[in-house]
């Protein structure tokens, strides 16, 4: 897909964002900076003082992040975090003050039902709301922020963020969209009008299972800087070899969303076409509730399928019939996953619910490899 200003395609984007300007004898992106502290004669002036402030290696990330969530829009920052939940905390408790409203979902990230007792504990009001039919719009009277995840996990329902956006506006709340399901190539909520994009870097970002790091992008400089001001309060920094290995992840970004996209598609119309009825959820499939939805403002549809067993024991044996999906929890990774998402306790789902994450295998293989544990685990 090529941006009409800059007919830069989403591969040359990720594949060049936060680059710096090249020199000679020098690689094309900087080893990872370890640092706690800088030389800093004199005042303190400069942007590396200290490493839980900042860091070369974030820095370069954070641009890259920024060109690939808000690519030619001026004053957009980005700040990266230890996990996708310290970004999300940082928005949240930054934002929010005793007696000031909040809107979240009721259909989110199993750690919301936390983060809500958190702020309740801090004078803070909570309503919630599901994410399907845009039913925040019935709770956003008198709030300070509205907190959208679409799609949402596990459930995989989409919301109208423009029209989200244009009724919060209306009441002046601020509004954060979390975009680790579809990334900033399947969809850019600063563009749809939100005042936050925040993510999980940990997922589909990074694509191997192996960091853990969060981010917050956001184009209003006072805005960021009590975002900025949070993250040197509490610490939340990621370590620059994660930060590292984020950026060097990102040159595939988009060579491994159009796979993994391209396999969930399949698979999603492999469960539809099973012959017991799965319940299958795919905002890319068309005649899923989500779909007439997501195809207006996301541009790719995301790697997560969910789908419903009869049985809780039903889906342990799926998943154990299973021989290249690995059973584990998270998403977005280049190795397939699977997991019967109720055993974690904290989501609204039957015993029988499986999020299956797609990845970057063979499409033939992985369809095969579903209908055969489908088939076995029905024995």
């Amino acid at each position: 897909m090529t941006d009409s200003v800059t007919g830069a395609g989403d591969g040359t984007r990720a594949v060049r964002a936060g680059l710096p300007e090249p020199v000679r004898h020098e690689p094309t992106l900087p080893g990872p900076v370890f640092a706690a502290h800088f030389h800093l004669p004199g005042d303190p002036t400069g942007p590396y003082t200290y490493g839980r402030d900042d860091n070369p290696t974030w820095t370069h990330l954070e641009r890259a992040i920024g060109e690939l969530e808000a690519p030619e829009q001026d004053g957009v920052e980005t700040l990266v975090f230890a996990s996708g939940m310290a970004a999300i905390s940082a928005v949240l408790f930054s934002q929010l003050s005793a007696g000031d409203t909040v809107v979240l979902p009721n259909d989110g990230y199993q750690v919301l039902p936390l983060v809500r007792t958190q702020l309740e504990a801090y004078g803070i009001e909570v309503r919630t709301a599901p994410t399907g039919g845009d039913a925040q719009l019935d709770v956003l009277d008198g709030a300070r922020l509205l907190w959208i995840e679409t799609p949402s996990n596990p459930g995989l329902d989409v919301c109208d963020v423009r029209r989200l956006v244009e009724a919060a506006r209306a009441r002046g709340c601020l509004v954060a969209v979390d975009n680790t399901l579809a990334t900033p190539l399947g969809q850019r909520p600063l563009e749809l009008g939100a005042d936050f994009s925040v993510a999980s870097g940990t997922k589909q970002l990074s694509g191997h299972g192996d960091i853990l790091l969060g981010y917050v992008t956001g184009g209003d400089a006072s805005v960021m800087a009590s975002v900025r001001r949070w993250r040197k309060i509490v610490g939340a920094i990621p370590g620059p070899m994660e930060a590292w290995l984020a950026h060097r992840s990102l040159a595939t970004l988009q060579l491994r969303v159009d796979r993994q996209n391209a396999n969930a598609l399949v698979i999603a119309e492999a469960l539809r076409d099973w012959p017991e009825e799965l319940r299958v959820r795919y905002p890319g499939l068309p005649g899923d509730p989500s779909y007439k939805i997501a195809s207006q403002q996301m541009r790719r549809f995301g790697c997560v399928v969910s789908f419903t067993l009869p049985t809780r024991a039903r889906a342990d044996r799926f998943l154990d019939a299973l021989r290249l999906v690995d059973d584990a929890t998270s998403f977005g990774g280049v190795r397939s996953t699977a997991e019967r998402r109720g055993r974690w306790g904290g989501d609204a789902v039957p015993e029988g619910f499986i999020r299956f994450s797609a990845g970057a295998e063979d499409a033939e293989d992985l369809v095969a490899d579903v209908l055969r544990a489908l088939d076995e685990s029905a024995q």
